[in-house]
């Protein structure tokens, strides 16, 4: 198979993500798949095999949910263009879709009950809110507030709902909130200035009220119970670097404890009763998703750089392969780099067929650890078919993990206030300056590359380092903060707020220094700009500026332009066409066509 044959099969191969079953009924399950093209949702019977899809739209589906007792599936629509819509449910078989009624909004978690019972998070201009929705009721509102706000869970019954608030804080340091059905407080966990807590999950046990909460008091996210009618919590404290999240085994009575440290994850059992803590034998890689079956084992979605994606069970079984199998890739390379503010780690990719000093791409990811809840704020080693079609070119990859970034703990995470843009740039240069003092990357052949944050992170290096890259390919990029606050959705805006210290008109200057426009005058490489026209979260008017911008002062930039959904992300041959108009851009402004 040739390279560019190899790496688009890993494109086009199917994924799944972890199936969510019913707790009241564990044979039935949902999941998202892309087998269409899309990322769509999908229904699956595990007692007859039996898998159908229950969303089909123009531009794929991202949320999903399945309730309870097995009886619905949940979707999230949105479908005016701008990320706003509202939840629908579908019976498990098949059926007429049933939409909630209530006004088009942005998504701010779902939760569930048995008796249908649905806790709705959402957000607007008007701020944010959680309603409750009893079937054949109209919704009614427990929460409103002007910052963020989503739903954490709901306990089976539908007595009390969980949320995770920054009325304290911000979106870094959240608090928790737990709600009864007639909107009264039942209980409060903050844990004050700089410190974050969040709410995860209520033990799945009738008449349960202890919730699972992520807090950070030793300075990285550990797992505690907090029994929300007595106040108890126990903390549960564990040895070793990285950071920590959990769920709960169905009985209430041990946890499923999820290891992250370096870019990769391990699993164990932690009872409740003695403290014992037991590892879950896994493969070396990363689990992007875990959870307890009620026969005691675990399953997980897992892949390596080198392995492609499988759902897995801790009984050694696969659970679900959604169709042919992609070609694998290579092995990562660790790298530890002594920053600006300490060590920084770094992972590498190297093309097989090729001597070093190699062309490089520097791949920075899709956000910092802020934009929290969606993935992409650590780089690690699971299987990542762009990566993979960069080495197939090859190319090396080094992906650097810099300040901002999840899994280092909530010092590493938060270093970005204030000077937003500078921070993560200043740890890119310095593992830049080692890959070529060790001989890896070759300084002329220098490739600045990423999506959404990591797009406005190249954008930013390339008029702050003019010096340091020989071409840039930013996606989905942000080139004016200020500009993109005004047209963004609320629970963005709260990002914003929390990474720069406030909104635009509290800090002006921070958002124009932290601007790539600002710095149009001084980039000197190639530019590839990657956008969709439609993309509500990265605005076509505001490329086409930026490119002015760089006119003006006698720079050019290719602008790519393709047509995005309301969430901007492409269909699977859309990602195809990019991917190959990266490698092309990259190779002739290398001057290797």
């Amino acid at each position: 198979m040739k390279a560019e044959e190899r790496w688009q099969a890993r494109f086009r191969a199917p994924r799944v993500t972890l199936p969510t079953w019913a707790r009241q009924a564990p044979h039935r399950a949902v999941y998202r798949g892309n087998a269409s093209g899309a990322w769509e949702i999908y229904a699956w019977d595990r007692s007859s095999g039996r898998t159908r899809q229950v969303t089909d739209r123009p531009n794929g589906t991202r949320h999903g949910a399945i309730d309870p007792t097995g009886r619905w599936v949940w979707w999230f629509g949105d479908s005016g263009g701008d990320g706003q819509g509202v939840w629908s449910r579908q019976p498990f078989d098949g059926g007429p879709d049933v939409p909630l009624s209530m006004p088009p909004g942005h998504p701010g978690g779902l939760a569930l009950a048995s008796d249908g019972t649905a806790a709705v998070g959402r957000s607007s201009r008007d701020g944010f809110e959680i309603l409750l929705a009893r079937p054949e009721d109209e919704p009614v509102r427990l929460y409103h507030h002007d910052e963020y706000a989503v739903v954490a869970d709901m306990s089976l019954d539908g007595a009390v709902v969980a949320v995770n608030h920054s009325e304290y804080g911000d979106l870094l340091h959240p608090a928790v909130r737990v709600l009864k059905a007639n909107g009264s407080v039942a209980a409060e966990l903050d844990d004050g200035p700089g410190k974050g807590v969040i709410g995860v999950r209520f033990a799945p046990v009738p008449g349960d009220r202890r919730l699972l909460v992520l807090h950070e008091r030793r300075g990285r996210r550990e797992p505690l119970v907090w029994d929300t009618v007595t106040g108890e919590q126990r903390e549960i404290w564990l040895r070793g670097r990285g950071e920590i999240s959990a769920d709960w085994y169905d009985d209430g009575r041990a946890l499923l404890i999820v290891h992250n440290h370096r870019g990769r994850t391990e699993l164990l059992r932690y009872d409740l009763a003695g403290g014992g803590l037991t590892p879950i034998d896994s493969p070396h890689g990363v689990i992007e998703a875990a959870a307890p079956r009620p026969d005691g084992t675990v399953e997980y979605a897992w892949s390596s750089a080198a392995h492609p994606p499988v759902i897995r069970s801790s009984n050694g079984h696969v659970v679900f392969s959604p169709g042919r199998t992609p070609p694998p890739s290579v092995p990562l390379e660790d790298i530890d780099v002594e920053g600006p503010a300490g060590r920084i780690h770094a992972l590498v990719s190297r093309p097989e067929r090729a001597a070093a000093p190699y062309p490089a791409v520097f791949l920075l990811h899709s956000q910092p650890a802020a934009f929290d809840g969606v993935p992409g704020g650590q780089d690690d080693d699971s299987f990542q078919p762009q990566v993979a079609a960069w080495v197939d070119s090859g190319f090396a990859v080094i992906r650097v993990n810099h300040r901002g970034s999840a899994g280092y703990g909530s010092a590493w995470r938060d270093a970005l206030r204030g000077d937003v843009g500078h921070i993560e740039l200043a740890d890119v240069a310095a593992v830049r300056d080692w890959a070529v003092e060790h001989g890896i990357a070759d300084p002329d052949r220098l490739v600045l590359a990423g999506a959404s944050w990591g797009g406005y992170l190249t954008l930013l290096a390339l008029g702050t380092q003019p010096k340091a890259w020989a071409a840039g390919i930013a996606t989905m990029p942000i080139p004016d903060h200020a500009a993109m606050y005004e047209q963004e959705a609320e629970c963005l805006r709260a990002a914003h707020r929390a990474l720069l210290g406030g909104s635009p008109a509290e800090v002006p200057d921070r958002y124009a220094a932290s601007s790539p426009i600002t710095y149009a005058d001084m980039v000197e490489a190639p530019l590839l700009i990657i956008a969709g026209d439609d993309d509500p979260h990265c605005p076509m008017e505001q490329m086409e500026r930026y490119v002015r911008a760089l006119a003006d002062h006698g720079r050019e930039a290719t602008l790519y332009r393709y047509a995005a959904g309301p969430d901007g992300t492409p269909a699977v041959e859309e990602r195809v066409r990019q991917m190959a108009a990266s490698i092309d851009f990259a190779v002739r402004a290398l001057g290797r066509a």
